[in-house]
């Protein structure tokens, strides 16, 4: 049986030099990722990007950067029978924001409403970012790039 295909999109949210990262402080096994989320039914992919760059974070002042790239994951090694198209962007935070915060992202997902805590704080671009799970990490060089830091 072949295996679905979902659109994604991730968010390479930042802030001069730094990138915003977040952690699952209920599910550490989750590791350390960045804003990404499955592009809904008549979406855009800018416009899930933007979507989830908001829910994720609770940022507002976020402007649209550029495209960095797409990647094809076949997510087989994570316990899923389904094939991820992803749209990496850069997404710019334009407000002042703390070093470090916690945001309850809210799910609806099957009519049952939850609320689920990320942390989230900044890492120095190019060298303090950690290792990304599950290959969020992809297009940090495109990032690099996109902001002349190479």
């Amino acid at each position: 049986m072949a295996k679905p295909t979902i659109q994604k999109v991730f968010a390479y949210v930042t802030s001069g030099q730094r990138l915003l990262v977040f952690e699952h402080p209920d599910s550490p096994e989750a590791g350390i990722q960045v804003p990404a989320g499955t592009l809904e039914t008549g979406e855009t992919i800018a416009e899930g990007v933007m979507r989830e760059a908001y829910e994720e974070t609770g940022l507002s002042d976020l402007i649209l950067g550029v495209f960095l790239g797409e990647q094809v994951c076949d997510m087989s090694d994570y316990g899923k029978h389904e094939i991820h198209r992803r749209h990496f962007y850069h997404v710019i935070c334009a407000g002042d924001v703390p070093d470090h915060w916690q945001h309850l992202e809210k799910f609806h997902s099957g009519g049952s409403p939850r609320e689920t805590p990320f942390d989230l704080y900044w890492v120095y671009l190019p060298d303090g970012v950690p290792e990304l799970i599950a290959d969020h990490g992809v297009m940090v060089g495109a990032l690099l790039t996109a902001l002349k830091l190479v």
